[in-house]
């Protein structure tokens, strides 16, 4: 029998009660990671990305949150353990990279500190081995002077230095899995790539499985091995990178690739984007959510379409293969 993904979710679902009714943030999500594989999640703003990075670790403490289905990490299933059980594994078992590294770092801490707490709570290691251990994290991050920066507190370092401590926090224990949620958005691009060949070293290197949320396909093209492609709270599309870039199926997915610049053949006048707006999380959605603005909506997209194979790639969509070759050689998907 094959061994099972380090990352197994199953139709998993987060719903918030609220004073406008129930608002679904997650609405039966499912995917894999294996152990050393990178899987890519995009989508627009209020699509879901955060709140499924969030309730992989446990990390919903919301008392008006509803949260089911099936979250599996290394065969453990974490969706109704026990929050004792979750604080050991976080850190250790998997761990988060945070989108805003000011507001994940304690302010009133030095960065260091932070760093040895984190190691000494997951580890029998003595204080000051945890600091050496700390300061070499340091250094693997690519800061220069890591005996310099770690007495220093959060707010008398850069934005990039910031999001390298975060880095290192998160590594520091040797994850499994490490949940990122857009740990490059508010970097430059040079820290930005120095960022992507860090995770990708630690994936070859150690064998960890990365869930990279971004909203920038580029990055995504740079790092993940597959992409999952979520609109309401839904994954629409998914499938290996290359195949996906090349060929995507879903209308939304083609929207995404439309509004961003060509990087061959002639400029365009002006990018396409995807009219109209994602639904609201408080309306319930019966059927496909993408259909009020997609101009291939007809009769079958009022009820849900299943995310189905075809080929290397899943899809929910009803449209017939013939609709979506027109729609990818004629690049309109929406009115």
């Amino acid at each position: 029998m094959p061994a099972e993904p380090l990352l197994v979710i199953r139709d998993l679902k987060v719903a918030f009660r609220t004073e406008r009714g129930t608002v679904r943030a997650v609405d039966g999500v499912s995917f894999d990671v294996e152990h050393g594989e990178v899987l890519g999640l995009v989508g627009e703003s209020g699509s879901g990305k955060t709140q499924t990075l969030l309730s992989i670790l446990g990390l919903i403490l919301d008392p008006n949150a509803e949260l089911s289905g099936s979250v599996r990490l290394g065969g453990e299933e974490l969706v109704g353990m026990s929050p004792r059980r979750l604080r050991r594994i976080r850190g250790a078992g998997a761990s988060m990279i945070f989108q805003d590294p000011m507001t994940a770092l304690t302010p009133v801490n030095t960065v260091g500190a932070q760093i040895v707490e984190q190691i000494r709570a997951h580890s029998s290691l003595s204080a000051k081995t945890a600091r050496e251990k700390a300061l070499r994290l340091l250094a693997e991050v690519g800061i220069p002077d890591p005996v310099g920066v770690f007495p220093r507190f959060p707010h008398q370092l850069s934005g990039g230095m910031r999001q390298r401590v975060v880095i290192a926090m998160a590594v520091s224990c040797e994850p499994s899995l490490i949940v990122a949620d857009e740990p490059t958005t508010a970097l430059d691009v040079t820290v930005q790539a120095q960022i992507l060949a860090l995770l990708d070293r630690l994936r070859r290197d150690h064998g960890t499985g990365i869930v990279f949320v971004t909203h920038d396909l580029g990055v995504v093209s740079e790092i993940a091995d597959k992409v999952a492609v979520m609109y309401a709270g839904r994954i629409v599309e998914s499938g290996p990178v290359g195949d996906l870039f090349a060929a995507p199926r879903h209308p939304y997915t083609h929207g995404l690739f439309n509004s961003i610049p060509p990087l061959r053949g002639p400029r365009p006048p002006r990018l396409t984007g995807i009219p109209g707006l994602p639904p609201s999380n408080g309306a319930p959605v019966e059927g496909c959510a993408f259909a009020p603005r997609c101009v291939y909506a007809f009769a079958p997209c009022s009820t849900r379409p299943p995310l189905v194979p075809e080929g290397a790639q899943s899809v929910a969509c009803f449209l017939p293969d013939a609709a979506k070759e027109r729609f990818r050689r004629e690049g309109e998907i929406a009115a």
